[in-house]
């Protein structure tokens, strides 16, 4: 599918600010997109929302269906009626610029389980009939991921409540086990459940507010689900296991420009034939859940569907693998059968073949272009703004670079200099002139990191590829914000309206009910 020409910021919910030691739903995300309408933007770009895990990395989630409960706003419960203001009168003192998952996984689990109860006692029967049509319309997944969380809770002393470390028959899920557990911990299990929708309804109570203002959300699919999370568990037949339901194989990539290693990311493999043989049923109720959450949907790891890297799972390090074959084209016939054009950005980054090369351009994906890789070393690279064309994605940076800042300062002479004389600048203000570059660009999308706005260094880098801990946690301060923002939109604005990326008049937009997510 190709898009039109726009522009737009990624920023994850994480990094938005709150009282709560978290970016959240409530007032800081609604300013954030009215910051996008004034500064005439039509994208925001987000990393995926599922529920993270170890690491705390939105690439490794629970599950490829639900929500972070994380991103669920207090302040917009107390408004609604779904948690008393008592609740939330004295709040913990938490860091503003960057997030401390433990004690915000702490004070936020007890809001929840606050809510949960509140609900319970004092639940209006319209809140009680949104809830019940919340949980029937998405059963297909909710039953398995709520099940499966109150059972890791229950099950968490036991090396960290890994699903393969249970007992035998609920990790096998024998029947006899699903209805004893499900019956045993049946308030945790509507806790879960209660959490997903509160998430759901505030997510495309957002998302609609967004789409009013002409504003698209990017959506992230990652090609690999967690090992540890409701879909393995659920599904084990569609993944390389082992006997122990351990995985046999697991994903990653080899030795590159980010790690001599390689990443050993863990990730199952998939059993592509076994999801070929019902249609990729399973994918394509992914896909639907994304564009449920998103109008836009990124698949990392593109390059993935083409060939993988397959690592014996018992090896520490990504060098000893192997590439495989993926699913390729059937696999998108099939999804585009099931669904029609797919609003889809094809993250096209890495050991990239003409094989896939095919598979992005016969579906007509966009492919991404990053500015920081395009001086230096090679002096025609693919990375440069003469090489691109129109059906592509442009960015300064990603989530997984060094902000633009940290880059130039980091940058070897030879790649400043070729920036410089590129641009035709003299460096001093060389974040926004990449930002101009990527705007005046053919690329039919222009996307900039929010630290890249803000010209923030590398203490605000939100991830380095392979390795772990004290990753995920920027964000900015209402103070920031309300300072810098207003001329921020007015920057913004000229460069969209220079480089032809104004937006039209918004388009009305159907809304989506909570109780019908599907």
């Amino acid at each position: 599918m190709k898009f039109t020409r726009s522009a737009g910021v990624l920023l994850h919910p994480t990094s938005l600010p709150s009282r709560y030691g978290i970016g959240d739903l409530g007032d800081g995300a609604y300013e954030f997109v009215d910051f996008l309408a004034a500064a005439q933007q039509q994208l925001w770009q987000v990393l995926p929302l599922g529920p993270t895990g170890y690491g705390d990395s939105p690439y490794q989630s629970f599950s490829a269906f639900a929500g972070n409960p994380l991103l669920i706003s207090p302040d917009r419960l107390v408004a609604e009626g779904y948690l008393p203001a008592e609740a939330v009168e004295a709040t913990p003192t938490l860091p503003t610029a960057q997030v401390d998952y433990g004690p915000v996984i702490e004070y936020k689990g007890a809001l929840m389980r606050a809510a949960y109860e509140h609900f319970r006692a004092n639940g209006t029967a319209e809140q009680r009939e949104l809830f019940a049509g919340f949980c029937a319309n998405t059963a297909y997944w909710l039953d398995d991921f709520a099940l499966f969380m109150a059972l890791k809770d229950h099950h968490k002393d036991q090396d960290g409540g890994v699903w393969n470390k249970w007992p035998s028959d609920i990790a096998k899920r024998q029947k006899r086990a699903m209805k004893h557990w499900a019956a045993e911990l049946g308030a945790t299990v509507e806790l879960q459940k209660f959490q997903q929708f509160l998430f759901y309804k505030q997510w495309l109570e957002l998302k609609a507010y967004a789409n009013s203002k002409g504003i698209r959300i990017i959506g992230d699919i990652p090609i690999f689900v967690a090992y540890d999370s409701a879909d393995v568990w659920s599904h084990p037949e569609l993944f390389y296991l082992a006997k122990d339901g351990s995985p046999a194989v697991v994903a990653g990539v080899p030795p590159d420009y980010f790690s001599e290693t390689g990443q050993r990311w863990g990730n199952p493999l998939y059993r592509w034939e076994r999801l070929a043989a019902d249609g990729y049923g399973w994918w394509a109720q992914r896909i639907h859940m994304n564009l449920v959450q998103a109008d836009i949907a990124r698949i990392d790891h593109f390059r993935g569907f083409a060939g993988y890297w397959e690592i014996p799972a018992e090896e520490e390090t990504a060098i000893k693998g192997q590439w495989v074959k993926g699913p390729g084209i059937p696999f998108f016939e099939a999804i585009q059968e099931r669904m029609g054009d797919l609003p889809i950005i094809a993250e096209d980054l890495g050991v990239i073949t003409p094989e896939v090369e095919e598979l992005r351009d016969r579906f007509q994906f966009p492919g991404m272009k990053i500015l920081q890789f395009a001086f230096g070393g090679e002096h025609n690279s693919g990375f440069l703004p003469f090489n691109y064309v129109p059906n592509s994605v442009v960015y300064t940076g990603t989530h997984d670079n060094e902000t633009t800042l940290g880059w130039y300062l980091n940058a070897t002479e030879d790649e400043r200099d070729h920036a410089r004389r590129y641009m035709r600048v003299s460096g001093q203000d060389v974040v926004w002139d990449l930002i101009r570059l990527a705007y005046a660009s053919v690329s039919a999308m222009a996307i900039i990191p929010m630290q890249d706005l803000f010209v923030l260094g590398n203490e605000a880098r939100m991830n380095f590829p392979g390795r772990e801990g004290g990753w995920w946690q920027w964000r900015y301060t209402r103070e920031m914000f309300a300072a810098r923002a207003p001329g921020i939109a007015v920057g913004l604005g000229e460069l969209a309206r220079l480089y032809g990326r104004v937006p039209e008049e918004p388009e009305e937009t159907e809304e989506i009910e909570t109780a019908a997510v599907a």
